[in-house]
């Protein structure tokens, strides 16, 4: 992408056919836990990393975390330092906007419109609702988990997003916010930007470190399975050493060695190096070799981050400060694009909305 003039991140926009030299990017992660190595690797990197070419957007999208139980304190107190770390890992204010989801009230709001162009079938298959009901287990899923992508596709249509960068276990729903923005714009007149998913080629994929076939998740019951981006040197250095690993010997990232190649993906991540290059470096030497290596890196990389999130966490007023502005701004572009979706349906009644 090359740089180009465009309006301020703020400033609302009308669904153009025009091309946008700098589009526009929304993101987000749902707290409910401390966020992962993965998700540094995979996306919050990947954000920081193209923020001045893109005209982008970031949220904690908290409204999302109430599908499923979680203790109201925790939530909030995760809210806070998903938040922190945002601007711990290099979000700029200044250059996105930044804030929490549930303090933009059209969200919801869209969200509601759409439930009446969604239809349940399409809902119902979705990949991750039928992981989670996986055996006919409906006895406690709220229909909240079911409209999940309804919400989701709310939170992207109101900012006339163009681009959304997500993982392969994402796309799907973003396949479903288009459906859904097409159909709304035949039925009832053009409405909203149609986005595309936007995945990214590195270190998109982090892997669990208790099993190599399956995504790093903080929703994994085994802590060993994932470095959390708080884990102090101790920690990660023993998560590391108690990773799975494959047979033989050798330091190759093969199909035949997932898990091997997961470590190596992830120095690979870190350092900058081409894993050909990390392989050379290690012939001779053993996993542990690797491992122990590896736990130092991670360890060093996360260490300014961590100092960062301690330092925004102490001080919440200037958190809140920075997110009440973001979610002004946020507000600005959501507003309009509401107020336009209710009229075009007939939810603007008002002679004065006509």
């Amino acid at each position: 992408m090359t740089e180009a003039q465009a309006s301020p991140p703020d400033a609302p926009r009308a669904p153009s056919a025009e091309p946008k030299k700098r589009p526009r990017v929304f993101s987000g992660v749902k707290p409910t836990g401390t966020l992962t190595l993965g998700n540094y690797l995979g996306a919050l990197r990947n954000w920081v990393q193209g923020q001045r070419e893109v005209d982008p957007i970031f949220c904690v999208v908290n409204d999302h975390a109430i599908t499923i139980r979680i203790d109201p304190e925790e939530l909030r107190r995760n809210t806070r330092e998903v938040a922190a770390i945002y601007l711990a890992v290099g979000l700029d204010p200044e250059h996105c906007i930044l804030f929490v989801q549930s303090d933009v009230p059209e969200h919801t709001g869209l969200a509601w419109v759409l439930n009446s162009v969604t239809y349940y079938g399409e809902l119902h298959r979705m990949t991750q609702f039928k992981d989670k009901t996986a055996k006919g287990k409906l006895e406690g899923v709220s229909a909240g988990l079911l409209n999940y992508p309804i919400l989701m596709a709310a939170d992207i249509l109101l900012y006339n997003t163009d681009e959304v960068p997500v993982g392969e276990d994402q796309k799907q729903h973003v396949e479903l916010c288009r459906d859904v923005a097409i159909r709304f714009n035949g039925l009832f007149g053009e409405t909203f930007v149609v986005p595309k998913p936007v995945i990214p080629k590195v270190g998109a994929r982090i892997m669990s470190l208790d099993d190599p076939t399956r995504k790093m998740e903080k929703s994994n019951p085994n802590a060993g399975s994932y470095i959390l981006l708080t884990d102090g040197p101790d920690v990660i250095k023993k998560k590391l050493a108690r990773a799975v690993t494959d047979s033989g010997s050798e330091i190759l990232a093969t199909p035949d060695k997932p898990a091997i190649t997961n470590l190596l993906t992830i120095a690979s991540a870190l350092t900058g190096k081409p894993i050909p290059q990390l392989q050379e470096a290690y012939v001779g030497k053993m996993y542990g070799h690797l491992k122990k290596d590896l736990g130092e890196l991670v360890s060093e990389t996360l260490k300014p981050i961590q100092e960062k999130v301690a330092t925004y966490l102490a001080d919440p007023a200037q958190l809140e400060a920075i997110l009440d502005r973001g979610a002004e701004r946020a507000r600005a572009i959501a507003g309009p694009t509401l107020a336009l979706a209710k009229k075009r349906i007939g939810l603007g009644w008002k002679a004065a909305a006509r």
